[in-house]
């Protein structure tokens, strides 16, 4: 017996925890409607969306989301166009609005919905942009010859092009005549097989006199989105010729930095008057450039100026054409030497008897005007026996002279000076002195004593440091030694003139060694010397969490945990524990790399901020803990049926309903503030709504907001309240609309509250529907028949009826209407043929029962009125359910219809009216019993029975 007490309860409790713990908790749905500026809407049940727009107008797509709590919705897009990056710049709200779209942002657009529960929800829709550019017309000629002179023949080709979408119709004109295929023997109209459809090409063999003619394209697609067919004008004459131009300037155009620079490009030939454009390079021209007609001018032009200029000349007839000239802007820089000891006999050092060679090497622009001349001691050195300059081949080290001086002697030494100047004049001159003498010897590479391995901390200034010795100290070359990676400038190497590297704001990464390295340059050309410096960067340790909100009751014991995931250096880890500046807990760090502090039996005092430091050499990473009583955010429930009615002229009322988040982590909410103000002004209307015991996770909580103003929207502010203070705010906007969604999807309606979903009674009839409980309603003069319980078995539960009691007679009418619906039409030119399931729970029990009657009343140009279901006489004391499928055209209404039977025993009552989008799966018939599913009435009396029945058993 045990055991089956214990399975019972354990069996109840799975149920309870179902029916409270999810409560209202539901994953996401997700629809996407459109408004803006379609043109056409095609609505594909089994593929895909397509939304059609023209190009200039505004989209605006709205995603419409179901699911608690509120879901989070995001827009994406898969891209149109390589270079559309819409994903970059996600759009995290319900609408999405394009103003003035462009057709590279077609594309397929997704709304994305997820709150938590289940797997995000997402639907997506095709945008096509539609869009027809000015067509244009190119012109080309041939010419062709028979063997011995016999036939001449001259065919002009004109082509017309337009880019578009849809694709493009095209058709011709000459003058006023409509021109087609088979129309004139010498006209051909054809399309290129390799163009796809999308150009058409006019060909006129052997050209006449009446070919020469004003000829009209016409590119049309069809009007689709209201966009017009547009056209372009060619005259075609015997004077018309593909352009020619002449450039009145030399090329190349060799110029000094500062000078302006202007390039004159002339038409000398082509019908009509060709168009002059002028490009540079592949790159466009620079800002400062004037353009005048085929003129260009470059004032104060500079070495980033310099290169390649083309004028073109364009007029549609044959190819364009182009000319060009080279700017070279004169230049000296980069004045380096090097020197060579003895080559023949791999000396290193300079020796009294053998040869040394220095070289000079100066970047010039151009390379050709570039001259040389050698100074020693000041005085001009020619070329001789002894001392030989040459030039080295520009093919294998441009820019480059050398002095070779044969059989070193002391009289030799001294300062050798290179000199480097343009033959055109106009720039300075670069002068390099190099000095030779006993003291020249070659270079040589230290790491000061204590500079490696050399210990910083992340965020320093630090300095690398080689010393150089020898005479002259060349540049040193820095580069990473440990791996392949850039220097902190972000090049593979970096120069130094003094053997320092400097490196600023030092980082973690930058840990490891680096190789200082002579270059040849202003030194000797020998086997590069190189030294290693270590660098090893300290850093405070990185911990876990950052920041952490802990919200917990009074008297609960939890704990807090501080994880090291990297420091440097990771030993002598040490950790501190406070609230605010008082010291809780110190120690050392155990192996688990890890610190926690527990509180016990919180208090108000223990409330506040919590920190754990980590502390090592470098300094100390720090974990928060904020711990607070505060409640969490009331979560609005959005999905609520029918939260508006109208229960006077001017005003109306809204269910405002929500649950709370993670009710049971703080102490008991004991009321919620509630804050209400019209959007745009400024002052809070505020008042306390009581809440008896305990909330459940997942438990619906409602309450009546009422004398809103019509039609004004409302922002509505709720905040929980326990004996911590205030918590967590949720703030949401309740707006009027009349009456209802303006496109339907669901509607639902149990007659709990008095407004009755908009319900109304219709004023011909003959009596009024009536709302009532079986708890209130009076049985003494009707028994035998009504409900006992509305439909969900609750007796405090509503639901509407119909009193045949006296005066009532038989055959009079009742007529409930409900609130008119509007359908949305799936495109903007047609109807829709949408279906709908209607469907209500009945109860007709009475020996005097009479009939109940489902109307569908449709609102076009007349108003008709269509039965869709009947039925008659006692069907016994139980709920059932009746379902059918309608298909409204047009704005419609349902109206319930009940009639008066012989006597007063023939109550008849409605309950749970529900209109949803799509077909019903497997109406019932009119005899079957209706099954509802459980509520939580029905669970927590099957607890009591069973729990009763249990405790009889065991005595």
């Amino acid at each position: 017996m045990d055991v089956v007490f214990s399975s019972i309860l354990c069996l109840l409790a799975v149920l309870l925890e179902d029916v409270y713990c999810q409560g209202v908790y539901a994953p996401p749905t997700v629809r996407i409607v459109h408004s803006g500026h379609a043109c056409n809407i095609e609505e594909e049940r089994y593929t895909e969306r397509v939304y059609t727009i023209r190009e200039g107008e505004t989209l605006e797509l709205a995603c419409l989301v179901t699911g608690h709590p509120r879901p989070q919705i995001r827009w994406t897009k898969t891209a149109g166009s390589a270079s559309d990056r819409f994903q970059d710049s996600s759009v995290f709200n319900e609408t999405l609005r394009i103003a003035k779209i462009q057709r590279h942002q077609g594309g397929r657009y997704y709304c994305k919905a997820e709150n938590g529960l289940g797997s995000p929800a997402i639907k997506s829709i095709r945008v096509d942009v539609y869009y027809l550019d000015d067509p244009v017309v190119t012109v080309h000629q041939s010419i062709g010859e028979a063997k011995e002179q016999f036939y001449y023949e001259r065919t002009v080709f004109l082509r017309c092009v337009a880019n578009s979408n849809p694709p493009v119709r095209y058709s011709w004109r000459r003058g006023r005549e409509v021109l087609s295929q088979g129309s004139d023997k010498g006209v051909e109209i054809y399309e290129p097989f390799f163009t796809q459809g999308e150009t058409k090409i006019l060909k006129l063999k052997n050209l006449r006199p009446q070919d020469y003619a004003n000829y009209s394209c016409i590119a049309s697609v069809r009007n689709v989105c209201g966009i017009p067919d547009k056209n372009v004008l060619f005259r075609l004459t015997n004077r018309t010729a593909s352009p020619t131009i002449k450039l009145l300037v030399e090329d190349p155009i060799v110029v000094n930095p500062g000078q302006t620079v202007t390039l004159v490009c002339i038409t000398s030939g082509g019908e009509p008057i060709p168009t002059l454009t002028w490009v540079r390079n592949t790159e466009p021209l620079p800002d400062k450039s004037v353009l005048n007609g085929g003129t260009l001018t470059l004032p104060a032009i500079t070495s980033d100026d310099a290169g390649v200029y083309s004028c073109v000349a364009n007029n549609n007839v044959g190819n364009p054409a182009k000319k060009s000239t080279t700017i070279v802007v004169r230049a000296l820089k980069k004045g380096r030497f090097w020197i060579t000891p003895d080559p023949y006999h791999n000396d290193d050092n300079i020796q009294i008897g053998r040869e040394v060679k220095i070289s000079c090497q100066v970047e010039a622009t151009p390379p050709e005007e570039l001259t040389f001349s050698w100074l020693k001691n000041g005085r001009a050195l020619r070329s001789s026996e002894r001392m030989v300059i040459t030039q080295t081949d520009p093919d294998i080290s441009p820019g480059t002279t050398n002095l070779d001086i044969i059989d070193l002697k002391f009289t030799d030494f001294g300062t050798y000076t290179c000199m480097a100047s343009l033959k055109g004049g106009g720039i300075p001159e670069i002068s390099i002195d190099v000095n030779i003498s006993s003291t020249t010897v070659p270079p040589n590479l230290t790491v000061p004593r204590g500079k490696s391995p050399l210990v910083t901390q992340e965020g320093d200034t630090v300095e690398l440091q080689c010393l150089v010795s020898g005479k002259p100290k060349p540049i040193i070359l820095w580069s990473r030694a440990d791996k392949e990676v850039p220097m902190p400038d972000g090049a593979m190497q970096t120069e130094s003139y003094d053997g320092v590297l400097r490196i600023v704001n030092v980082s973690r990464e930058m840990t490891g060694s680096y190789r200082c390295q002579t270059s040849q340059y202003n030194g000797f050309n020998v086997k590069p010397r190189e030294a290693i410096v270590e660098l090893i960067v300290q850093y405070p340790p990185t911990v876990e969490p950052v920041f952490t909100e802990i919200r917990q009751g009074l008297s609960r014991t939890f704990s807090m945990n501080c994880r090291v995931l990297r420091a440097h250096p990771h030993r002598v880890l040490k950790y501190e524990w406070r609230l605010g500046n008082r010291l809780l807990n110190a120690g050392l760090v155990d192996s688990r790399d890890e610190s926690e502090y527990t509180v016990r039996n919180l208090n108000r005092e223990g409330y506040g901020e919590y920190s754990c430091d980590i502390i090592n050499e470098a300094g100390a990473g720090r974990c928060s803990f904020l711990v607070t009583g505060k409640a969490y955010a009331p979560e609005f429930y959005y999905d609520t049926y029918s939260p508006l009615w109208q229960n006077r002229p001017r005003v109306y009322s809204y269910k405002l309903q929500w649950t709370q988040m993670n009710p049971n982590a703080v102490d008991r909410i004991m009321a919620y503030r509630l804050g209400i103000r019209q959007t745009g002004q400024q002052r809070w209307w505020e008042q306390e709504i009581p809440i008896e015991g305990m909330i459940q996770k997942g438990e619906l909580i409602t309450y009546n907001l009422t004398e809103l103003i019509k039609p004004e929207a409302y922002e509505v502010r709720l905040t929980p309240i326990t004996r911590f203070g205030e918590g967590d705010s949720t703030i949401r906007i309740v707006k009027y609309s009349a009456p209802i969604n303006p496109h339907l999807r669901e509607f639902h309606c149990s007659f709990e509250e008095e407004p009755i979903c908009m319900f109304t009674q219709e004023k011909s009839d003959d009596f009024d529907w009536t709302r009532h409980s079986a708890a209130t309603r009076d049985t003494k003069y009707t028994p035998n028949t009504g409900p006992s319980s509305d439909r969900s078995g609750s007796k405090q539960g509503f639901y509407m009826y119909i009193e045949t009691s006296r005066p009532r007679l038989e055959g009079e009418k009742a007529r409930l209407l409900s609130p008119t619906f509007n359908v949305a039409p799936k495109n903007p030119y047609g109807t829709t043929n949408s279906a709908y399931c209607f469907s209500f729970y009945y109860h007709m029990y009475g020996k005097h029962i009479g009939t109940l009657n489902a109307y569908l009343r449709q609102k076009s140009q007349t108003t008709s009125e269509s039965p869709i279901w009947t039925l008659s006489g006692n069907q016994g004391t139980q709920w059932r359910q009746a379902k059918v499928t309608i298909h409204p055209t047009s704005s419609f209404q349902m109206v319930l219809e009940g009639i008066r039977g012989p006597g007063i025993e023939g109550d008849i009552a409605i309950d749970d009216v529900t209109i949803e989008e799509g077909e019903c799966s497997d109406p019932p018939p009119n005899n079957l019993r209706a099954s509802a599913l459980p509520t939580a009435t029905h669970i927590w009396q099957l607890l009591v029975t069973l729990l009763l029945a249990l405790f009889v058993l065991r005595r």
